[in-house]
């Protein structure tokens, strides 16, 4: 009796649990998911968190409380991202975080995210999205973002498919020209074996931006224009292939950071790059030293020198305190020779010409000597 009693007691516990946690989030499809208020960054937001719940269609989204601050719904598996995700009517008015990171995400239709327009931070990291030219009609869609019309914070690391960075720098320029995100003040995208871009203004088209992080992808220089960046204070170039910067780059980071009416310094991330250890190496590590520019860890920034099938990392700071030592002995060596030189001459000029001084000096020499007889005579006298 007492164990059927102890049943009961669990199977009633268990079941007010679900639908406790059903009630919270308002559906029985949620019921894997934890809903509830939450203090974030000392507000208190509204959360749906269906993390690892092994969700395979997106159905649930139609039905999250209206309520919803937050939507964290990673970990799951969703190839496909169908149009108008999150219901036909607008009615998530509140909703303004949407992590859909880590659901092995390929096909994103170009009116996914429609009626959601008040959500300002938006995360696909760690998604596997094609935009092969084979397969077109996957993300290569201009207006996949059009409706954030109040995004700031677009977050794609390693967020496409491998081996697609020709494409993907392609269309990333036609989205963002037809996307209208003025308002987008950070955009991540490490991770996606970018190379070049199409256009050199891709990301011209985003007034606000004043963070860009592209570290960990494959840009072999400054291949792309940061001047219409007039709000940039942040660049992140490091972990990628580029092994010198020329001296129009630096003089283009130095106009960025002078620019007139600017309110933020600029910072540069540009660590673990195969620098070369040459004169541009050396003409980087001065640079940094005077630039308005603020480097990352300049002082430990590192080049590579290959020699003999070896490759050897030296420090910038090191190899051009070096070079510096090396100019200041240097000058000091030439100015012992000068000086040396310009006694050797002077003597030379002196015994040549020793006849014509002897007559100009002998007045003076005559009165210097009657000087010295006149005091020892005074002397002598005493």
């Amino acid at each position: 009796m007492k164990k059927i009693q102890c049943i009961i007691i669990v199977s009633l516990l268990f079941l007010c649990g679900s639908l406790a946690r059903i009630n919270k989030c308002g559906n029985k499809l949620l019921e894997d998911c934890i809903c509830g208020e939450q203090y974030i960054e000392r507000t208190k937001k509204f959360v749906v968190n269906c993390t690892n719940t092994g969700f395979t269609h997106g159905d649930v989204l139609k039905v999250l409380p209206e309520q919803t601050n937050i939507l964290i719904f990673t970990g799951n598996h969703l190839n496909i991202l169908p149009s108008n995700i999150f219901g036909d009517e607008p009615y998530l008015s509140e909703l303004q975080v949407i992590d859909m990171s880590n659901n092995g995400i390929r096909e994103i239709k170009g009116k996914t995210f429609h009626h959601v327009t008040a959500v300002e931070r938006l995360i696909l990291n760690h998604n596997n999205i094609s935009i092969a030219e084979e397969d077109d009609r996957n993300f290569h869609h201009p207006r996949v973002f059009s409706n954030f019309v109040n995004l700031q914070e677009l977050h794609l690391t390693n967020a496409f498919a491998d081996n697609t960075d020709a494409e993907l720098a392609d269309d990333l320029h036609d989205i963002f020209v037809n996307s209208n995100l003025t308002k987008l003040y950070k955009l991540h995208l490490e991770q996606n074996e970018i190379k070049n871009w199409k256009d050199d203004r891709v990301f011209c088209d985003l007034p606000n931006l004043h963070d860009l992080y592209l570290g960990d992808n494959q840009i072999p220089s400054l291949n792309f224009n940061i001047l219409c960046l007039k709000k940039l204070r942040y660049l992140d170039l490091e972990y990628n292939n580029i092994s010198k910067f020329s001296q129009k780059d630096l003089d283009t980071f130095d106009k960025l950071a002078n620019e007139k009416g600017r309110t933020e310094s600029l910072t540069l991330e540009i660590g673990n790059n195969p620098f070369k250890c040459d004169t541009a190496a050396k003409n980087l590590y001065i640079w940094s030293q005077r630039t308005a520019v603020k480097i990352r860890n300049e002082d430990k920034l590192e080049c590579v020198n290959a020699k003999y099938g070896k490759k050897y990392i030296f420090n910038l700071k090191s190899i051009s305190d070096k070079q510096q030592a090396k100019i200041s002995k240097g000058l000091t060596i030439l100015l012992g020779i000068l000086v040396c030189v310009l006694l050797i001459l002077s003597v030379a000029y002196a015994y040549l010409k020793k006849e014509m001084l002897r007559v100009k000096l002998s007045p003076v020499l005559d009165v210097i000597s009657r000087k010295v007889q006149y005091t020892t005579i005074e002397s002598q006298d005493v």
